[in-house]
């Protein structure tokens, strides 16, 4: 098999007909070198540090959430954990030494808390009776026990101030979708919209690239950003930070809270599964916490809403909900009581959608969507370039003139349009077969092409591949 740099060269090679000289730049090399050093155990070492900083507080006075909340979350990690130390307890719920000390001693004048030991200047105590009552009293309305929340003023201030301001050009662009075959055209459609930050209306035929074009745009991003574990709303707590959405960054800025997480910005994807609820907050009956919505997730990053249409919630209510968002970037969410309150939407949403527009909405949703960007089918020598770069991918030899048979064949069975998706998808088909037939050299000659693309196209009522007709 061939290295990833090798793979590329030969994509290199092909798509570089496709390319003005120009742009064959430091800058292309510097983002395609950026990309790559950002997978693996060196994510974040060429991610530019969060433009935001949030100092951590020293004292009691200086914490921006509420005194009873954090004492209330101290006594509930107490009831989980039964004896813990001062040190425990600062890394469970991210704060300072001197914060957890103070409330030790105001616990402990309370008689909630007892001493067990100590270790030099660290203590190991528990709950005492009265101290066990109150935790389970407490728990009763929530049993939150992760590390302490931000205000939602700091959480406002952070995201407004980390909007992302995305410098690219064609280079840049083209070295960001590096593994795929792209047109200068459609290059320069794109890129004004990533540069606005505006939502993003992507549209055509299915298998054309569409979602890959989307996952690929977090790629443009050369920096980071922080994050909250979870937000203070009214005496309730707001979960934002989810390590399945957010990829944490192994960087600890110096004096940073560490009620703040450094992550790359985050792209967050729904297809079909996409609700109303989705976009709610969803109050957790077992923590009796909220966990965020998806838009409030994704802010400062990437929300994609892919198969836009297919949703059991229609176009028009999606957009009805975000008419306001879109406009002045900014969201309301409600608490389970009535209370509202207003948060910032600041992240790029991509819709992603193979239906017609004109079906989807009016003129009057389409103009909130001022980006919209046409993924078309692809012509001849695109699509030779494509199956040249997966075969080289897959290590599968091909007999000369093997992409021109394959479009004939894909027109043949498939009609007259070429979709980007036929030699990826025929290619893995004859890597599959290989295997089948444990064959450890898989070719792509006429006869190999002939049986993945029967297998590969869906037949007509009565006929069967090869010619057969269905019994």
């Amino acid at each position: 098999m061939k290295s990833e740099d090798e793979k590329f060269k030969v994509g290199n090679k092909t798509i570089s007909n496709m390319m003005n000289p120009a742009d064959h730049s430091a800058t292309e090399n510097a983002v395609r070198d950026r990309i790559q050093s950002t997978r693996g155990e060196n994510a974040g070492n060429k991610l530019k540090h969060p433009s935001y900083g949030q100092t951590a507080p020293r004292n009691l006075s200086e914490l921006d959430v509420s005194h009873s909340l954090i004492t209330d979350l101290m006594l509930r990690h107490l009831r989980i954990h039964g004896v813990s130390t001062l040190s425990s307890l600062t890394s469970q719920m991210k704060l300072s030494t001197s914060i957890i000390k103070a409330l030790f001693e105001e616990m402990r004048k309370q008689q909630w808390i007892e001493v067990k030991g100590s270790d030099g200047l660290d203590y190991s105590f528990g709950l005492t009776t009265a101290g066990r009552a109150l935790a389970a009293e407490r728990s009763q309305t929530c049993n939150y026990t992760g590390p302490a929340p931000v205000s939602l003023n700091d959480y406002s201030r952070a995201v407004k101030t980390q909007v992302a301001k995305v410098k690219i050009n064609r280079a840049g662009l083209r070295a960001a979708f590096f593994d795929l075959v792209v047109s200068d055209s459609f290059l320069d459609r794109l890129g004004p919209a990533l540069i606005s930050q505006q939502s993003l209306f992507l549209y055509g035929p299915t298998g054309n690239g569409k979602t890959s074009y989307s996952e690929r745009l977090l790629r443009t991003y050369d920096d980071s950003v922080i994050l909250p574990y979870a937000v203070e709303v009214d005496g309730q707590i707001v979960i934002v930070y989810d390590p399945v959405i957010h990829t944490r960054l192994p960087v600890e800025p110096r004096h940073l809270d560490p009620r703040w997480v450094v992550c790359r910005r985050p792209c967050v994807t729904a297809g079909g599964e996409l609700t109303a609820a989705s976009l709610d907050l969803r109050f957790d009956g077992n923590s009796g916490a909220y966990v965020a919505p998806l838009q409030m997730r994704a802010n400062n990053g990437i929300l994609i809403i892919d198969d836009f249409g297919r949703q059991t919630m229609s176009a028009r209510e999606l957009l009805n909900r975000w008419i306001l968002p879109l406009d002045r970037r900014v969201d309301y969410l409600t608490l389970s009581y009535g209370m509202k309150f207003q948060i910032p939407f600041e992240l790029l949403v991509v819709f992603s959608t193979n239906l017609d527009p004109s079906e989807l909405l009016d003129m009057a949703f389409l103009r909130r969507l001022p980006n919209k960007v046409y993924v078309g089918d692809i012509d001849d020598e695109t699509f030779d370039l494509i199956f040249e770069r997966e075969t080289a991918k897959q290590n599968i030899a091909c007999d000369p003139g093997g992409a021109e048979s394959l479009r004939r064949l894909c027109k043949l069975h498939g009609g007259k349009e070429l979709r980007a998706c036929y030699p990826i998808d025929i290619c893995r088909i004859l890597v599959w077969i290989g295997e089948y037939e444990n064959r450890s050299a898989v070719e792509a000659t006429h006869e190999a092409l002939e049986r993945a693309v029967g297998l590969y196209f869906a037949q007509r009522s009565g006929h069967a591949p090869g010619g057969e007709v269905a019994g």
